[in-house]
Order: C-alpha cells, then sequence, then structure tokens
C-alpha cells in the first residue's frame, strides 16, 4: 500500500472547484478543523502524494461521521438500547437475552412468519424475557422490531392487532390480558405473557416506548380515510398485492360499519404508473365480473363502476399518483363515502 502511495500521481485541477479535495477543504476550513489539527497547508495538493493520501483518509473519516449523524437524526437507534433495565417494574428481572436476530436468522425466532416480516422491511431485532422473583412461572417476553420506516411499523402493527384495545402506547397501541403490541417511529414492538398481567405488560410497554426518539408521525394516508363510521383498527397497509391484487401494488385499506363498505388507497410511483393500473383494474373487472353504468360525473371521466364476483359493487377512481376506490356497497351510500374520500385528498 506505501508503494502505491508513493508511485500515485494525481492529475492537477485547472479550477479548485473539480478538485476533489474542494469540498472537504472547504467543511475543514468553515469549521476550523484543519487550525484544530494543525493541517491547513499540508492538505494542499501540491505538498505531495503524502499529504493527499492523508487528505484521502481525512475525507474518508468525514464521510463515516455524516453518515452515523444521518442514522441518528432518521432515528435509527439500537433496539438492544430499547429494553428496560434497570427501570423495571418492582420485582422483575431480566432471565434470557437479549437476542439479537437479522435478515439471515430471522427464521430461528418467528420461522412461520418471517417472511412477511421481511416484506415489510424488517432490518433488525432484539429479543429478552423478563421472569417475576417470587412467581417465577410469571413471564414476559419482548421482541423490538426495527422496520426502517414509520410506514413499514405501522403496516405490520397493523396485521397483528385485533381484539384489544388501544391505550396510549407509542403512535398506536393494542393491548388485552396476556399480549400488547405498539408501534413508534420505525419501531414495532411485541409483548407477550404467561400470565394474565395487562398492568405490567402496559408499564414495560411505556418505558420502552419512552426510549424511541423517532419522532415520525404516523403515515399520512391514515388521515385521509373519512371518520365517520370507520372501525379504525381495520385501517390496514399491505407493501404489496393490494386487495389480492398484483396489478394494485402496495396501499392502504379500511372497512366502515355501514352495510361493510370499503376504502382503499392505492400507491404508485407516478401518475402514469397509476392510470395504467386503473385500466389493468377496469379489464380485470369485464373478465371476472362486468362493468356497470351510473357513475357520477363528480368522479371523473375515467372513474368506473363494476361488480367484483368476491367483493361486490365497486367503484374505482384515479387521483395523481392514487387510485381510490370503495367496494362492498349495496347503494348510493359507497358513493357518499367515497366522495369524502376524495375530498380529504385535496
Amino acid at each position: 500500500m506505501i508503494l502505491l502511495v508513493k508511485r500515485f500521481r494525481p492529475k492537477a485541477f485547472s479550477t479548485p472547484y473539480l478538485s476533489p479535495l474542494y469540498g472537504v477543504r472547504r467543511l475543514m476550513k468553515d469549521t476550523g478543523f484543519l487550525r484544530f489539527w494543525g493541517l491547513r497547508h499540508s492538505l494542499d495538493r501540491r505538498r505531495g502524494p503524502a499529504w493527499f493520501a492523508r487528505s484521502w483518509l481525512i475525507l474518508l473519516l468525514v464521510f463515516i461521521r455524516a453518515l452515523i449523524w444521518t442514522d441518528a437524526a432518521g432515528g435509527a437507534t439500537d433496539p438492544k438500547s430499547l429494553l428496560p433495565t434497570k427501570d423495571l417494574p418492582a420485582g422483575w428481572i431480566l432471565i434470557d437475552g437479549p437476542l439479537t436476530y437479522t435478515k439471515k436468522n430471522l427464521f430461528e425466532h418467528i420461522d412461520g412468519q418471517a417472511v412477511l416480516y421481511i416484506q415489510y422491511g424488517f432490518q433488525r431485532s432484539v429479543f429478552a424475557s423478563y421472569g417475576n422473583v417470587k412467581t417465577p412461572e410469571d413471564q414476559i417476553e419482548i421482541d423490538i422490531c426495527d422496520m426502517g420506516s414509520v410506514l413499514q411499523a405501522f403496516g405490520i402493527f397493523s396485521r397483528f392487532r385485533s381484539g384489544g384495545r388501544a391505550v396510549g402506547v407509542g403512535l398506536d397501541s393494542c393491548l388485552d390480558d396476556r399480549s400488547m403490541i405498539f408501534y413508534k417511529g420505525r419501531y414495532f414492538v411485541m409483548l407477550y405473557a404467561t400470565e394474565a398481567n395487562s398492568a405490567i405488560l402496559k408499564e414495560m410497554a411505556m418505558v420502552t416506548s419512552s426510549k424511541i426518539v423517532d419522532s415520525s408521525p404516523p403515515p399520512k394516508e391514515i388521515s385521509l380515510f373519512p371518520k365517520d363510521g370507520l372501525r379504525p383498527e381495520s385501517i390496514q397497509y399491505f407493501p404489496e398485492g393490494l386487495l389480492g391484487h398484483g396489478f394494485l401494488g402496495r396501499g392502504f385499506q379500511a372497512s366502515y360499519t355501514d352495510q361493510a363498505v370499503h376504502l382503499f388507497l392505492a400507491i404508485f410511483k407516478s401518475p402514469k404508473d397509476a392510470t395504467g393500473a386503473l385500466k389493468t383494474y377496469r379489464n380485470h373487472i369485464s373478465r371476472t365480473g362486468k362493468i356497470l353504468s351510473g357513475i357520477p360525473a363528480t368522479f371523473g371521466p375515467d372513474a368506473w363502476k363494476g361488480e367484483d364476483p368476491y367483493k361486490g359493487q365497486l367503484i374505482v377512481l384515479q387521483r395523481g399518483s392514487y387510485l381510490l376506490g370503495a367496494a362492498g356497497f349495496k347503494d348510493e351510500r359507497g358513493e357518499v363515502y367515497l366522495d369524502k374520500f376524495v375530498r380529504n385528498m385535496r
């Protein structure tokens, strides 16, 4: 490596703005870094290849540090640091773990569901088990999963919540006697108890939630669904295959108490992709069901109404890079829900 450095002769640049060292030299000069290290003049490319090599080393260190800052700004934290430790409920101790899992070995921990987690952007997780010193059979397991983003964390959360009640932990939560799940920022957290103990579950969950510094808000699409008649726990996010159709890609769906109406929102990279999916969906319904007349003019010229053999009547329309739709309705109330949905998109 030393011989390579000595034989290397960088070309001179006609303007300093084309120099690969200009950016780092400018940054270090402005921040006083050069004066601190006494290297201000040693970074000059005319000082020789040894100084040039040192300059690139400093550039590399600055770049690595920038990556660390970026990671911290995005809310990424080692999941181990989020586990309850000294702040455990009275009488509880750590009895197993922490154990770390990645995409490569996640199947060893949750074999039957590893594929689903990876579909939702799973990055890594940590597992730990706690026990009550007075009653050893009373134990609680915690899994903290880094899903990469708040959207993916909500997505996996939305697939697992059922039958519990929200208790104000994280961005959303679901608690019953023996289990609790919540998500906050990019993290999805699960707690399971061997004995009915909802109070301790919630206390441990609150400790974990308080350690998550990712302050990302919930996915904005959640707020687009009309509130009247909405079953909040029914909102789900799918990273692919929305409504069971590959051409719809990723998106959200929710159900309403009135006649089991379902609203859905498919998300595409561009309006062009959304237009293509709208046509594909129409062709699919024309083959498997039938296209109906009587679509309200307010939904636009490209909107269409049809009957799906499994989902009943539906209306689908496009707004920019989104496809919006209502399904499962039997009268004009489906159109009313969809109209409110469209208004919320503005």
